[in-house]
């Protein structure tokens, strides 16, 4: 079969080993070449460089891993002109055919002049707490909701066995700390809870030590293992003495780490809504990284010293951006988000070289879909696409 023919996985000792006697031998096949797991021969990296510098093809390799290589000084060049990065996320709610997609990202940076008007009734935030605990991890998206939490809960378990991994960074790494951080981690979601007040809600949480460089050590191997991911500060040149916060706000690439870290369920969700509205932001999140890499945008947040605040920012590359504000839902929510996006709006107007915003939307977990008088976009999350 050609499938077989194009594609390499190096998920066996033997094929490891025989990746290592012979890197340039694993490009043999059909083309586009798919070579998975490829950190754990990183020389591979270097034959495909080697290759395309003199038969240089769109698309002629593919390859693909869940973590960093080990020794990351056995690739020998950045891949820059040659080979481009993408990093491969767990599924959006579009992508898992969950969301109805009637309102696109793209549309609305280009004015949206046909908004729909849904009442959206057949979603609850039931459907939003299980969606959250689930995760977008594939064989969970495919199993049946009586059992994908299981399987999620399987695949969180599964993270932390390094007992064989070649990578000494993970191997002398205890699961018990990774655990640890990921709990406070997942008490700060969505917050710029300083690594400080991390570092001392571990030792005080567990009674244990904990100091810098072994937190930092920790930290590296979470986000080689794609577990966790900071969302930065916008800092637009606002022309005033208000200070923009750089902050990083604190996220997980997948919200159901963040559960089963702290062994939440829907149920749980549920009887806390104040939990859920910031469980349910870095949900948000996570679909809007996907949506806005679709479109070559990154996703940011802004906070300044006078307390104005916005959740998201989708900036693009040619400049344009849009503000999000993000709601499990209701009318009252609706309206604080909305007028705190006129307020920034304003403010970015009158006091930065800044464009304009494209938009402004108050994404909510539930809830109809529509444009308000005011212009703000009003979109449920089982609404959205790129």
């Amino acid at each position: 079969m050609l499938y077989q023919q194009s594609f390499v996985k190096l998920n066996t000792k033997q094929a490891v080993t025989m990746a290592r006697m012979n890197p340039k031998g694993v490009l043999n096949g059909e083309k586009p070449r798919l070579i998975d797991e490829w950190q754990k021969v990183p020389d591979i990296w270097n034959q495909v460089k080697d290759d395309l510098d003199f038969d240089y093809q769109f698309g002629k390799y593919i390859l693909t891993g869940s973590s960093t290589p080990a020794d990351k000084t056995e690739v020998h060049h950045s891949g820059a002109g040659r080979i481009a990065p993408v990093m491969m996320r767990p599924m959006s709610l579009w992508e898992s055919k969950e969301s109805k997609g009637l309102v696109s990202l793209q549309d609305v940076f280009n004015g949206a002049e046909k908004f729909p008007w849904d009442t959206n009734q057949d979603f609850s935030l039931e459907d939003v707490a299980h969606l959250l605990c689930r995760g977008g991890w594939p064989i969970s998206v495919l199993a049946p909701k009586d059992i994908a939490l299981e399987i999620t809960k399987n695949y969180y378990n599964g993270l932390f066995v390094f007992e064989d991994s070649e990578n000494e960074r993970f191997r002398n790494k205890k699961p018990e700390v990774l655990k640890m951080i990921l709990r406070s981690y997942a008490r700060h979601i969505s917050t710029e809870a300083a690594i400080t007040t991390i570092i001392k809600d571990v030792r005080q949480s567990n009674e244990r030590t904990l100091d810098q460089k072994t937190f930092d050590e920790y930290m590296a191997a979470l986000k080689d293992l794609f577990i966790l991911e900071d969302m930065p500060a916008w800092n637009p040149n606002i022309r005033s003495k208000t200070s923009i916060r750089s902050t990083p706000t604190r996220h997980f690439v997948d919200p159901s780490i963040a559960c089963r870290a702290l062994n939440i369920s829907p149920n749980d969700m549920m009887n806390d809504l104040e939990s859920f509205g910031l469980f349910f932001e870095d949900f948000a999140v996570r679909d809007l990284r996907i949506y806005a890499g679709t479109l070559k945008g990154e996703v940011k947040h802004y906070r300044d010293n006078a307390g104005l605040e916005c959740d998201a920012v989708v900036h693009l590359e040619d400049g344009r951006w849009g503000a999000i504000e993000i709601k499990l839902g209701g009318d009252k929510l609706i309206e604080e988000g909305a007028t705190s996006l006129k307020t920034l709006k304003s403010k970015i107007e009158e006091k930065s070289d800044e464009k304009s915003p494209s938009f402004l939307m108050v994404l909510t977990a539930v809830g109809g879909a529509y444009q308000r008088e005011d212009g703000v976009y009003v979109v449920p999350i089982n609404m959205l696409k790129p």
